[in-house]
């Protein structure tokens, strides 16, 4: 008996032994793979603060991409400036089925226009790896944000100057140095133009421009017939930036004057007329109105001083578009006799 309990006994150690041997086993494989988990979180963490970027914005903070290489814009301002800061975004919202602005030029070559009214399912498809959106667009903000990281900039109405959105998008894309010679370079072609036209001399003789009354004016009828740009509107800085005359008309603090009747049309009146119209919904109305014995009592009418100029850059919001307005300054106002 003495050694069958012996041999019972031996047997209940041996198998205390094994067990306390596979825990201890059990113990480091769970210990080290806790341990492999934490450096790859800790790993993953490094990259992910090393691949992106913490930006501020109207709707929060949020860490976008080192350097993106699938931007979408979702506003014509947004994509045209992140265009001149030398983006070049895969899509953009846009006009549907209309070609991307002129003064664009090849910038815009190979960019998908995916409409105003963002498609979330078209978006996901496209796989970006930045969103630029805007406030308008608050209400599906939250989707975008499960498609890619996105940003949400200020959409005021009337909107931003295009400085300002420059600036804004610069700091977003961190492309500040591009967005302060993109300014610089905008004020000495500002300066080039006041000289050959002579602003601001002293003698009137040498001023070819002293009394000009520049207008500038749109045909859509969707605003009434004509409407026009006051000292708030983008091209109306440009021209105050030049310190070229407005009509009295257009003078003031407002950003443009819809409903202009034909009753009304000594407002677009001056001694140069810069007149531009919608594409699709304005060449009607500016035939009608090319025919209108109002139309041909105009001052700057008569003395054929009237330049059809592109809608989109001269009711732009980037300084892309200011760019091609000072070039039709330069054609007309300088380069024309």
């Amino acid at each position: 008996m003495g050694i069958v309990r012996g041999k019972s006994t031996a047997i209940v150690m041996l198998r205390r032994i094994v067990c306390l041997f596979l825990l201890g086993i059990f113990s480091l494989f769970i210990v080290a793979s806790c341990s492999s988990n934490i450096n790859q979180n800790v790993t993953n963490s490094k990259q992910l603060t090393e691949n992106c970027r913490v930006v501020q914005h109207a709707m929060g903070e949020t860490c976008i991409p080192q350097n993106p290489q699938r931007v979408v814009t979702l506003w014509g301002g947004t994509f045209s400036s992140a265009l001149a800061l030398g983006i070049k975004p895969i899509a953009s919202a846009w006009i549907p089925g209309e070609p991307f602005p002129k003064h664009l030029g090849d910038k815009a070559d190979g960019i998908e226009n995916i409409g105003f009214e963002p498609n979330l399912e078209r978006l996901l498809l496209l796989k970006p790896d930045l969103i630029l959106s805007n406030t308008r667009l608050q209400n599906i903000y939250t989707q975008l944000t499960n498609i890619a990281p996105t940003v949400a900039l200020d959409h005021p109405s009337p909107p931003a100057s295009w400085q300002k959105t420059l600036e804004d998008i610069a700091k977003i894309l961190d492309k500040e140095q591009e967005s302060k010679q993109l300014i610089n370079d905008y004020w000495q072609r500002i300066e080039q133009l006041k000289q050959a036209l002579g602003v601001g001399v002293a003698s009137p003789k040498e001023n070819r421009r002293h009394q000009l009354q520049v207008s500038v004016a749109t045909v859509d009828p969707r605003f009434g017939a004509v409407y026009t740009y006051g000292k708030k509107s983008p091209v109306g800085v440009v021209l105050d930036d030049i310190g070229l005359q407005r009509p009295s008309t257009q003078s003031g603090d407002f950003f443009t004057k819809n409903n202009i009747s034909y009753e009304r049309l000594s407002d677009i009146d001056g001694d140069v007329l810069f007149l531009s119209y919608a594409e699709k919904t304005g060449k009607k109305a500016l035939e009608k109105l090319e025919q209108s014995p109002l139309w041909q009592k105009l001052k700057v009418v008569q003395q054929n001083r009237v330049y059809l100029v592109d809608y989109d850059h001269w009711y732009g919001f980037d300084v892309l578009a200011m760019n091609a307005v000072i070039d039709d300054l330069f054609k007309y106002l300088v380069n024309t006799p």
